[in-house]
C-alpha cells in the first residue's frame, strides 16, 4: 500500500503577517475605507484628489491626512499630472493584502 504524504501549505512569513495587519488596520478606520473605496471602485485610471473631496464631501486637510496613511502602508499611489494630483488605489497590494487571508483558509484543522 503506498504511504500517503500529506503536505501542509507553509505559514505565511512574519513580513506577511505584519504587512497585512497594518494594511488592515489603516482600512479600519471608516473615513480611509470610503476613500479607499472610491479609489477601488475608480480603478484603474485612478481619481484626482479634488474629485475624490467633492464625492466624500471631506475637508481637504482631512483627506491628506487619511492619504497619507493608505500611501504610507502601500494601499495608494499618487502621481501628479500637469497640475491635477491622481490617487490610484494599488491593485497589486490589494490582492496581496486581500489574499493574504484566502491562502489561508482551511490550512489547519483544530
Amino acid at each position: 500500500m503506498p504511504v500517503v504524504k500529506t503536505v501542509t501549505p507553509p505559514k505565511a512569513p512574519i513580513v506577511d503577517l505584519k504587512r497585512a495587519s497594518t494594511r488592515l488596520a489603516a482600512l479600519g478606520h471608516e473615513t480611509r475605507l470610503a476613500i479607499y473605496r472610491t479609489l477601488v471602485r475608480a480603478m484603474p485610471e485612478g481619481c484626482p484628489v479634488g474629485d475624490i473631496q467633492t464625492r466624500l464631501d471631506i475637508p481637504n486637510s482631512t483627506l491628506s491626512f487619511h492619504l497619507k496613511k493608505l500611501i504610507d502602508v502601500g494601499l495608494v499611489i499618487q502621481e501628479r499630472r500637469a497640475t491635477t494630483l491622481i490617487c490610484r488605489a494599488d491593485g497589486e497590494a490589494m490582492d496581496q493584502t486581500i489574499g493574504f487571508l484566502g491562502r489561508e483558509c482551511c490550512a489547519d484543522n483544530c
